[in-house]
């Protein structure tokens, strides 16, 4: 009887190991296929809304699908990429920026359109020419009160009438929220209770998106930051 009940303990011990090594293999599973499918899934759908777009506002004449027995995935994403960048061709020239100019000028004679505009223009001007530290360097400092540290972004020096009535040299810093890092708060911090991180941009995107589950690995940044909180407290 004895050796009965050892026996089933001993199965079921070994039904249990099996178990959650099915589990765990599962879960490995998920952890490898559900990034490379959401990643894929997200590229189909960017592909297919490029190709739909462009296949309505390009000619049925110009459009190579049309002499194609099939349809081709990507296509409309190429033909985009080639009539952007031929427009930029011809707006880097004298005839091009007379029309650029000629646009902006009509666009800012329109009370409403012309605020849109102008904000649109400038951010993507800052992030593709990089004529500021907008987003260049992730920072560390004390929100909403002493004692409670809050991770943001640079975006820029702040200047104008924010900067003459502040006694300190402020920066303008992106507070962004968990785990949508596209909204979020714009805060005018002193330059001196600002703590400058050795992770990079998108360190910084990841460990926001996944509340704090994704850590970088950075010795040399956490001996650093100490270092600095050490002298800030004392």
């Amino acid at each position: 009887m004895k050796k009965n009940n050892q026996a089933n303990s001993k199965n079921n011990t070994v039904q249990i190991s099996l178990l959650a090594r099915i589990r765990a293999y599962f879960f490995a599973g998920i952890l490898v296929i559900a990034p490379i499918s959401i990643t894929l899934y997200l590229a189909w759908i960017l592909i297919n809304f490029v190709d739909s777009t462009v296949s309505k506002v390009l000619p049925a004449k110009y459009n190579p699908e049309t002499y194609l027995p099939f349809s081709v995935p990507g296509l409309g994403l190429v033909i985009a990429f080639i009539l952007i960048t031929l427009v930029g061709a011809f707006t880097a020239g004298y005839l091009g920026k007379f029309f650029v100019k000629l646009g902006e000028t009509i666009v800012n004679k329109m009370p409403f359109i012309r605020n849109i505009y102008g904000a649109v223009k400038q951010i993507f001007e800052t992030i593709f020419t990089g004529q500021s530290n907008a987003f260049r360097k992730v920072v560390l400092f004390e929100y909403p009160r002493k004692g409670t540290w809050a991770m943001g972004f640079i975006t820029g020096t702040t200047k104008g009438e924010v900067q003459n009535i502040t006694k300190d040299e402020v920066i303008n810093v992106f507070l962004p929220t968990t785990p949508n890092p596209t909204s979020g708060y714009l805060l005018f911090v002193p330059k001196q209770d600002l703590i400058p991180l050795a992770m990079t941009i998108e360190e910084g995107i990841k460990m926001i998106v996944s509340g704090g589950i994704i850590t970088p690995e950075l010795a040399n940044s956490k001996k650093s930051s100490k270092k600095k909180i050490i002298k800030k407290t004392s």
